[in-house]
This record gives C-alpha cells, structure tokens and sequence, in this order.
C-alpha cells in the first residue's frame, strides 16, 4: 500500500461523517490510507441537551457546539479517523431559519474566504480522493450547499485531488427502505420519499462494501447521542440498520485516472 494514499471527506456539521462516509473511513483507515475529516461548522443548531431545539428557551449556542465537539471527538475514534480539521464556522440552520440571516453563518462566509481555507488543507494533505454533497448538499441544506462548493472550488483551485466524489443515496434504495420498514411494522404514518429525493440509480457510479465496519459506525453514531436524528437511525430495528449502513454509495464528479463505469473502490486507478 502507498503510505501517501490520503482520503479527505468535507462535511457540514458534527455527525455527518457517520452515515455516507464513516464506512469508507473506517475500511481505509484500516488499509493503511491517511484519513482526513474537515468538518466545516460546530454544529450549534443542533439540539441541545434534553433535545431542547434552536429558538426554544434554554438552548444554548456555546453549550450545543461543546457537546458537539466532544461528540465529534468520540465518533472519530471509532472510525478510526487520522486527522480532523475543524474550520469553527457558526451553523446556519436549516432553510428558512433565522440564522440564515447572520452574516457570520457559515452559508454565508464568502467563498474566496472559506474555499481559501479548505484548500490550504488539500495543499497540506494533498488527497487523491476527496468526498462531500451534491449541489443541493443532498437534501437542501445550507451548509451542505457550502460545502459542496468550497470543496469544488479549493479541489479546482488545487488541482490536487484525481478523484472527486459526492456522496449519494440511490433512489431506488430509498424507496426500498421505505417499503421494508413499513413491512416490519414501523409506522412511518404518511410519509412517501419524494419523486426528487436521492440520485437516480444510473448515475451512481460507486457502491463500497462496508458491511464488516457496521459496529464501528454504530458506535459513532451512538456518540452524537444529543442528535435526534441519530436516535432515528438507531430506533430501527437491528436488520434495517445493517442494511442502512452496510454499503455506502457515491457518484463520480471526475477523475483524472481511468476508472470503470461502476467501481467498487474509491481509490480504483490509485493503488
């Protein structure tokens, strides 16, 4: 194995680098690949202890981004993540939220400025593979949005990474899920997966098999504990997880090595 082999994810918040990543990181790691995790803000429009929620009395910004941090800290461990780069922005909440008004907001940071900051990263790290969200942050969130774009713009900056990744969930899967889980009792009362959530199937272009780190991400997950949407995924019953969790799938922006059309490794044309 190449020592130099380095794989760098961009994510948003705290405890976005367990579900679409945290598999990959722990495989990697354990292959000797140099592991890097920039998470771009502290997470403080998460929940705070006892579930309290932004704008509700007693949530506390500082105290919510200490928690976080020190959750993001114990998740690490178990993914086995060499290095962690925290860039500290304020969140910005979800769409629509009053954050979304400050200037300081991490959506709202100027991108020569924070792109600037990430691409001093990819210069110090200098990773072939780096992974983050689609153009819609995978769902639609701000600071998802953000980090789709200063991780294209510092990897154009660069030029440093030969393979560029967002990380996706096939439509078909969704839908799949969403029919099992109804099949063994859970109530998902009304709910249906919108027509333009996920990727559509014929554009995944990599699927890796992480079933054997499923513990692993279990655990990490179990370290974000103050996240309710953690509590979600861990609710599930144990079957669902292990089919949740046990592959993560990705859709190649570009590459500057040949690769094949659907590849089952990241660092395929790397090794």
């Amino acid at each position: 194995m190449n020592p130099e082999l380095t794989l760098m994810a961009v994510h948003a918040h705290p405890d976005d680098e367990v579900l679409g990543t945290g598999g990959v990181f722990a495989r990697y790691a354990e292959e000797g690949v140099r592991t890097v995790l920039v998470t771009c803000t502290n997470g403080e429009q998460g929940d705070g202890p006892g579930g309290v929620k932004p704008g509700e009395s007693g949530h506390d910004l500082a105290e919510v981004s200490r928690l976080r941090l020190e959750e993001l800290r114990e998740s690490v461990t178990h993914l086995a993540i060499d290095h962690v780069e925290l860039l500290g922005y304020p969140d910005s909440g979800m769409a629509g939220w009053e954050a979304n008004a400050d200037a300081r907001v991490f959506a709202n940071v100027p991108l020569e400025e924070s792109a600037g900051r990430l691409a001093e990263l990819m210069e110090r790290y200098r990773p072939q593979v780096v992974v983050t969200y689609d153009e819609n942050g995978n769902y639609g969130h701000p600071d998802h949005i953000q980090a789709h774009r200063i991780a294209v713009a510092a990897a154009e900056r660069t030029g440093i990474p030969r393979k560029f990744y967002y990380s996706a969930v096939p439509r078909s899967f969704l839908t799949e899920m969403m029919d099992h889980l109804r099949g063994t009792g859970v109530d998902m009362g009304e709910f249906e997966v919108p027509e333009d959530f996920g990727t559509p199937d014929e554009e995944i272009t990599t699927v890796v098999e992480v079933s054997a780190y499923f513990e692993r991400k279990i655990k990490a997950l179990k370290a974000h504990a103050s996240q309710a949407d953690t509590g979600f995924t861990l609710g599930l019953p144990d079957e669902v997880q292990r089919r949740m969790l046990g592959r993560e799938t990705f859709l190649r922006r570009f590459s500057t090595v040949p690769a094949p059309d659907l590849e089952d490794d990241l660092f395929v044309g790397l090794r």
